[in-house]
């Protein structure tokens, strides 16, 4: 028997008609934090850890073909996107060419199709809040769905709980504010309790590789699927040099006490621990959350936990209206998909080039994103054509929402292939044509500025 507060949330979820193995995962979790579990993964329990590089790693064409042909994608696609003022799924924001996230993931995966002439069915796991939308925008791709699979597949949700003592919350003014998803970490839970994974290895499908949608980097390389293939592992991680721009997010380490490796992310850093989590000597890989595993060993995985993976806890504190913070406080139990790594006892790493790695979290994100940084193959994979990615700064009372943020790029954004850092602070809307070099910070002590057509902003 569970507690009052665990049984309110339990009876709230079934009411919801949320499958049984999602409610028995949260309740695993609610356990924990009711226990006093905090998820903190201390310094002193942890090495760093080194890794093979992919461009070490010898996959002929003939293995990277067999091993694409047997792949399934997933992208993640549950993110509203609402830390830049949006109410509806990230991946419908414009990138280029009045081309969304969507549309050139659907593009990279029907032009790999045909170079391999494999099956490698696309599918997402949107959240109850992005499905309609999403599905409104796939649906111009009459070619994308492979029978006997779906498009998609629905994360869970989960009650948000209130601080003082645990039990769901009760938000009148919005209901839909009561519901939280359980992180990506939920996607095992997801897979099972859709039936997905065995649809996939009824289907003859060998592996999975999944990565979030606003990171349009994750292309389902036929050579990473290759070397995966040939390392037997259960499951890997595609792991990247940390920048200065990651010294406040997580790292891959190893765990002292059992050797296994492990994903510490900022919010199981103890405060303590700061100074070590932002060392990028110390630490040195980050994840790009393109991971990759073996469908038949994640099968059987789950049914020795019977459903329960046993990935780290995160205790996330929010307010129950996250654009109100005179709402009452409440607790999100999460999980981090990647944190599935630790799980598995041959799972694997690999060093990966940047260019897999092109996440959108922020306005600063879309900038270089929209920039001429990156240009767009024929067969829309983006390629670096600036020796570095530039660092950027945006004053956040003007740039940080995507509605104030188009208004000051309403041609579109500048030149920054030849920037190597960019910093407004202040309020400038920019004309057509602007061309950023160097380092350049502009600041606008006069109020509002226009950049005009043609100027060149010289660090």
């Amino acid at each position: 028997m569970g507690s009052s507060a665990l049984n309110r949330a339990l009876d709230k979820m079934a009411a919801a008609e949320i499958e049984p193995g999602a409610r028995e995962v949260f309740a695993h979790y609610f356990r924990l934090l009711e226990a006093g579990e905090t998820g903190m993964i201390p310094e002193e329990a942890i090495d760093p850890l080194e890794m093979e590089s992919l461009a070490d790693v010898s996959v002929d064409d003939e293995t990277a073909a067999a091993a694409i042909a047997k792949t399934a994608v997933i992208k993640l696609n549950g993110g509203l996107g609402t830390s830049m003022g949006m109410d509806r799924a990230k991946s419908l924001l414009c990138v280029r060419r009045g081309l969304s996230f969507l549309d050139i993931i659907s593009r990279q995966v029907l032009a790999l199709r045909k170079e391999y002439g494999a099956p490698l069915p696309l599918i997402f796991m949107n959240s109850f809040r992005t499905s309609e939308d999403t599905m409104a925008a796939l649906s111009r791709y009459e070619d994308l769905p492979v029978a006997g699979l779906p498009l998609e597949f629905l994360q869970n949700k989960e009650p948000k709980l209130l601080v003082d003592d645990l039990s769901p919350v009760v938000w009148p003014k919005s209901p839909d504010l009561e519901w939280c998803p359980p992180g990506h970490g939920d996607i095992y839970t997801a897979l099972v309790g859709s039936g997905l994974l065995d649809q996939l290895i009824e289907a003859g499908y060998q592996r999975v590789f999944v990565s979030n949608s606003d990171n349009l980097g994750a292309v389902p390389d036929a050579r990473v699927a290759g070397w995966f293939a040939q390392s037997g592992a259960p499951f890997a991680i595609e792991a990247v040099r940390r920048t200065a721009a990651d010294r406040k997010g997580g790292h891959f380490a190893r765990r002292k006490s059992d050797g296994r490796i492990i994903l510490r992310e900022s919010a199981q850093t103890l405060d303590a621990d700061r100074t070590a989590l932002a060392d990028l000597d110390r630490h040195r890989f980050t994840s790009t959350n393109n991971l990759w595993f073996d469908l038949t060993a994640m099968k059987q995985t789950l049914t020795e936990r019977h459903g329960v993976l046993g990935l780290p806890l995160i205790r996330n504190l929010k307010h129950v209206d996250p654009g109100d913070k005179t709402s009452p406080e409440v607790i999100q139990i999460e999980t981090a998909m990647g944190a599935a790594i630790e799980v598995f006892e041959d799972a694997r790493t690999i060093e990966v080039g940047r260019e897999r790695f092109v996440p959108v979290k922020t306005t600063e994100d879309l900038l270089v994103l929209r920039s001429d940084v990156y240009d767009i193959s024929s067969d829309f994979v983006l390629e670096q054509a600036g020796e570095r990615i530039p660092l950027i700064t945006l004053d956040p009372a003007f740039y940080r929402l995507v509605g104030e943020f188009d208004k000051r790029f309403p041609q579109g954004a500048p030149s920054l292939r030849g920037a190597d850092s960019f910093s407004i602070d202040g309020d400038f809307t920019f004309e057509a044509n602007v061309k950023v070099t160097g380092e350049v910070a502009l600041d606008s002590a006069k109020g509002a500025q226009r950049v005009a057509s043609g100027t060149v902003l010289d660090g």
